[in-house]
């Protein structure tokens, strides 16, 4: 047969029905993916397998769009060498619930070179406000931090936030997106927060809580051994290093 006499007869739509009940059904529920669209048609009476039904789903481009999260990047952050009290603070949030079921967080600041945990802030809910306010309570106490380490959080990427560091001067670093061990001292305290005072307490009340919480922050300062400290406890730990800066001023003024 020559070539040229041969000629493609196009062969009628076998699935032209089960097509517009496809695209009308998809009109209809158009958050639907095609494998709930197909059990839906599966139901109605339809004899059609999944693949089939995919590919008159790609064919009609009843794909459901779906918004990419823009997630935010950060460049790798460098972990300074420790040397004083106040030289890093590490701040994160915990989060857990009252007896009524109610939702609970709590702010936990802690000193990366002597591990004590200055202060933990326990409310119903958390802004960028409080957490300055509670920041401002511990510089009275110990003076200002060389530097701030944080995640990417809503209250710490707050506008209020970010104005009241620059006010005082106070440098943030910001771990990246998915990188909590970039803020390793408070995550490890945080660990031990939980499994030593929120796990093992029931909160009656938000007051409850506080003084639960407060009663624990003491007794982690006071009495638990750290094992990173030589099993000092981060007051003893503190003490000994303002001794040691003590010395060293007056053999510097000799």
């Amino acid at each position: 047969m020559d070539r040229s006499t041969y000629r493609y007869e196009a062969q009628p739509d076998r699935s032209a029905e089960l097509r517009e009940a496809l695209i009308a059904l998809a009109r209809q529920k158009p958050r639907y993916g095609y494998r709930r669209l197909w059990a839906i048609l599966v139901r109605r009476g339809w004899k059609a397998n999944v693949k089939r039904i995919y590919r008159l789903y790609r064919e009609e481009g009843l794909m459901v769009r779906r918004l990419k999260r823009k997630r935010l990047s950060r460049i790798a952050v460098v972990n300074p060498l420790l040397v004083k009290p106040n030289q890093e603070w590490a701040l994160d949030f915990v989060s857990d619930a009252l007896a009524n079921g109610r939702g609970l967080r709590a702010l936990t600041v802690v000193d990366s070179f002597t591990r004590e945990c200055p202060v933990i802030t326990v409310n119903t809910g958390i802004s960028g406000q409080q957490v300055t306010r509670a920041l401002e309570g511990v510089i009275e106490q110990r003076g200002t931090p060389q530097g701030l380490r944080c995640d990417n959080g809503p209250e710490f990427t707050s506008r209020h936030f970010i104005a009241w560091c620059e006010e005082r001067r106070i440098p943030v670093t910001y771990i990246q997106p998915g990188r909590p061990m970039q803020n390793g001292h408070v995550e490890s305290f945080n660990g031990r927060f939980r499994d030593e005072c929120l796990n093992a307490n029931w909160f009656l009340n938000l007051g409850d809580a506080q003084r639960k919480v407060e009663a624990w922050r003491q007794e982690y300062n006071a009495e638990r051994p750290h094992s990173s400290l030589d099993y000092r406890t981060p007051e003893e730990f503190a003490r000994v290093c303002e001794e040691l800066s003590r010395e060293r001023s007056h053999r510097a003024v000799g």
